[in-house]
Parts: structure tokens; sequence; C-alpha cells
């Protein structure tokens, strides 16, 4: 069970990490705009592709489910 529980606050650790990543790099392009650089446009390009590529109940689902899982964490600590 330890090697479980291990694991899952890796994997999390991963996920944060990764999350944090694309908010820095939306904020960067953000502050700088178009002399951000290629990767960091490509980064915010491909982020708003997905976001307007979902439709609106799916945003709202996502951000439910997102909402439950937060409570549901808080709750479990």
């Amino acid at each position: 069970m330890d090697f479980l529980e291990r694991t899952r606050r890796f994997l999390w650790l991963f996920v944060e990490l990764g999350f944090l990543a694309v908010l820095s790099l939306i904020l960067i392009h953000l502050l700088l705009g178009e002399g951000s650089g290629g990767y960091v446009s490509s980064v915010t390009d491909n982020v708003t592709k997905f976001a307007s590529g979902m439709g609106t109940p799916s945003l709202i689902g996502i951000g439910v489910i997102l909402a439950i899982i937060y409570l549901l964490m808080q709750r479990l600590r």
C-alpha cells in the first residue's frame, strides 16, 4: 500500500507541475505577446484551440468534475 500511495503522490505532483508549466507559458505569452517565442505561442495556440473546440456544456462539465475532485481531496485529508 505504501508503494501505491507514493506512486499516487508522484503522479499527482507530475500533473501539478505540468499544469503549472502550461499556466506559466500562457502568462509569458500574455506578458510578452508575439515576442514570447514560437514554442510559447504554439502552446498558447493549442490551449486556445482545445478550449474553443469544446462546447460550453463540456467545459462546464469538466469544471464540475474538477470541483468535485478538489472537494474530495480536501475531505480525505
